[in-house]
């Protein structure tokens, strides 16, 4: 599992400004395509500010959770130049 959660993190981090991923993209790219929840639950524990949590959304569209809160993440995005349902 520490060698999944580092993938993810790495992954994350490197989503530029103005993109995003889905739980379920970053899931397959760490290597378990079925792991789209574990990723949330990643991201929900992770507070380094390098790694921008805010740039993984549902599969949806929709935001998803955001451990610093869905209008913080939803402020970052728009900022960033992402239209969010």
């Amino acid at each position: 599992m520490k060698k999944f959660t580092e993938n993810v993190l790495k992954i994350v981090k490197k989503i530029p400004v103005g993109s995003v991923l889905t739980y379920a993209e970053v899931a397959k790219e760490a290597g378990n395509r079925n792991a789209a929840r574990a990723v949330g639950n990643i991201l929900n524990k992770n507070f380094n500010p390098k790694i921008p949590c805010h740039r993984v959304i549902r599969s949806d569209g929709k935001l998803g959770g955001y451990n610093r809160g869905a209008k913080m993440k939803k402020s970052l995005l728009i900022s960033e130049g992402i239209n969010i349902i």
